[in-house]
């Protein structure tokens, strides 16, 4: 899954507008214009289609955050140069405020079983002897789940 993709995702299921996305933005204290939004939310295959990069969508997340849980007292988390999955998950997981046990519940409204071992292996630091990797299938599932509880009668289905 790329950048774009998970930016598509979260803007459809917590419905948020251009407008709203650009905010989302500035409580992480980063200026994008609608016309940038419109553009990462362009499929690839769109000649005005923008790759999003791993700064801004760093950003995006942690504005995410911010305007889930309120903004945090003291300095702003710094963007992370790089993203992997378990970094998303991570960040979306702190956004939502849930616990294990509501990603499992996640997870189970859309038939993908995890256990409460497994799941914390995505959330350990990667030197740890039982750090997993979250692949894309994990985090598509996660991303369809949310959908599903915030969003019970939507048809959409994203095509990657």
């Amino acid at each position: 899954m790329t950048n774009n993709d998970i930016l598509r995702r979260i803007r459809y299921t917590f419905d948020f507008n251009d407008k709203e996305m650009v905010d989302i933005f500035a409580l992480a204290n980063t200026s994008v214009t609608e016309e940038q939004i419109i553009s990462w939310l362009k499929k690839e295959e769109d000649e005005n289609y923008i790759k999003l990069n791993n700064t801004d969508f760093s950003m995006y997340l942690n504005g995410l955050i911010n305007l889930k849980r309120g903004t945090r007292e003291g300095e702003q988390p710094k963007p992370e140069y790089f993203l992997n999955n378990n970094m998303i998950f991570q960040k979306l997981r702190i956004a939502l405020n849930l616990k294990a046990e509501d990603i499992i519940d996640i997870l189970e409204l859309v038939d993908f079983k995890i256990s409460k071992h497994e799941l914390s292996a995505f959330f350990r630091k990667p030197d740890n002897k039982h750090f997993r990797e979250c692949k894309d299938q994990i985090l598509r599932n996660f991303l369809m789940g949310i959908q599903r509880q915030l969003r019970p009668n939507s048809t959409h289905v994203f095509q990657e």
